[in-house]
């Protein structure tokens, strides 16, 4: 079994938007395997609309001091596929 990398950031103390670009950042330059957690001060409601838009799974939990905790596992990238015969 190959352990998993877990990528953990905190951006607790940004203003909007940093939170969201920075989250959207590693995923765009994560491999394949690795689980990114971000903790924020407050709920990402536009991340995670953006993360649902983009098909992305994540979990989004309240931490008991009053944050966020976002956890984002990165699979392999979809594979496109041609519809012509």
């Amino acid at each position: 079994m190959t352990p998993t990398f877990i990528s953990k950031m905190d951006l607790r103390g940004l203003e909007p938007p940093d939170p969201m670009t920075r989250v959207l950042e590693a995923i765009g330059s994560a491999p394949a395997g690795i689980i990114i957690e971000a903790i924020l001060e407050r709920r990402p409601m536009f991340l995670l609309d953006e993360l649902g838009r983009r098909g992305q799974k994540f979990s989004c939990a309240p931490t008991t001091d009053g944050c966020w905790l976002i956890t984002i596992p990165i699979s392999d990238p979809m594979v496109t596929r041609s519809t012509e015969t």
